[in-house]
C-alpha cells in the first residue's frame, strides 16, 4: 500500500500541546494521525479516547519509539519496505477489544 502525505494547519498551542500527550502516550504524530484515521474509517465515527499512561513507561516507550524510527530525507517518518512490522494487524485487535469495553 502506497503512503501518502497530508498537510494540516493546526494551533500552534494545541500542537505543542498534542505532541506532549503522544510522548506520555509513547507515539509520535504520525502514528497518531494514522490509528486515528483507521479507526475513523472502520467505525463510521469519532475514533478513540486515548489516555496518558503513568509513570516512567511513557518515556522508556516514547524513546524506543524514537530509536527505531527511520526517516527519509525530508525528516519524515517512514516504515522501510522489509520492515517485519509492515503488516502489523496487532491495532484492528486493540482497537476491537476497545470497542467492546466502550459497549459495556
Amino acid at each position: 500500500m502506497a503512503n501518502t502525505n497530508i498537510t494540516i494547519r493546526i494551533d500552534e498551542k494545541l500542537k505543542v500541546q498534542l505532541q506532549e500527550l503522544m510522548f506520555d502516550l509513547g507515539m509520535d504524530m504520525t502514528t497518531f494521525f494514522t490509528l486515528a484515521a483507521r479507526q475513523a474509517v472502520r467505525e463510521q465515527a469519532l475514533p478513540f479516547q486515548p489516555r496518558r499512561l503513568n509513570g516512567n513507561d511513557s518515556a522508556k516507550a516514547y524513546q524506543l519509539a524514537a530509536e527505531n524510527t527511520k526517516y527519509n530525507e525530508k525528516g519524515q517518518a517512514v516504515v522501510e519496505q522489509g520492515d517485519e512490522w509492515r503488516e502489523e494487524t496487532e491495532w484492528e485487535e486493540m482497537f476491537e477489544q476497545m470497542k467492546k469495553e466502550r459497549k459495556s
